[in-house]
């Protein structure tokens, strides 16, 4: 009953127009419209890959909306949305032999994955997180080769993705700030 008190109070809010700044949005409103879930895992393998998990709980929001069971139109499952080819390839570089496409949709794999592939191309661009995301997004091919031309993310959809994810990071390090601290 009380999370439907919550919803009927955030629908009223943006239905009136209300549009609170996130330091000025009250922590219940952005907990209701930035749902967190599977923090356990989000914090477990931020830790494991040294990453904040603010941004991997806003990549799961901007990916998946917290849905294990997400499927984009290119092919990529689950709550961190990796691509079955690029799973295989996660699964060779950490040993893992019995790798199968339907393991995608187990958020813990998920999770595993997609923050595994974040830490790796973090590594890959020397830490430029921004250049992460957006190879996480385009391919670290499209990124190399707007680099290599000196120019930004040529893609206005992985451009908007990069933002969205940065934006979001921001409300869940705002909200969330006990719960994705151990």
């Amino acid at each position: 009953m009380r999370i439907l008190v919550l919803v009927a109070v955030v629908l009223a809010a943006t239905a009136a127009g209300v549009a609170w700044v996130h330091e000025e949005e009250p922590d219940w409103y952005l907990r209701a419209r930035y749902p967190l879930e599977y923090e356990q895992l989000v914090r477990a393998n931020a830790r494991r890959h040294d990453l904040d998990p603010a941004l991997v709980a806003a990549m799961i929001y901007a990916e998946s909306r917290f849905d294990p069971n997400a499927r984009s139109e290119a092919g990529a499952v689950g709550l961190m949305q990796v691509l079955p080819e690029t799973a295989e390839f996660i699964a060779r570089k950490t040993g893992g032999e019995d790798f199968v496409q339907a393991d995608l949709r187990d958020p813990e794999i998920n999770v595993r994955y997609g923050t595994w592939l974040l830490d790796y191309l973090r590594d890959y661009y020397e830490g430029d997180v921004s250049a992460a995301l957006a190879a996480y997004h385009a391919g670290p091919g499209n990124v190399d080769a707007w680099r290599r031309a000196n120019q930004g993310i040529a893609f206005p959809e992985t451009e908007a993705y990069v933002r969205e994810v940065e934006r979001v990071r921001r409300v869940y390090e705002h909200a969330y700030r006990e719960q994705l601290r151990e």
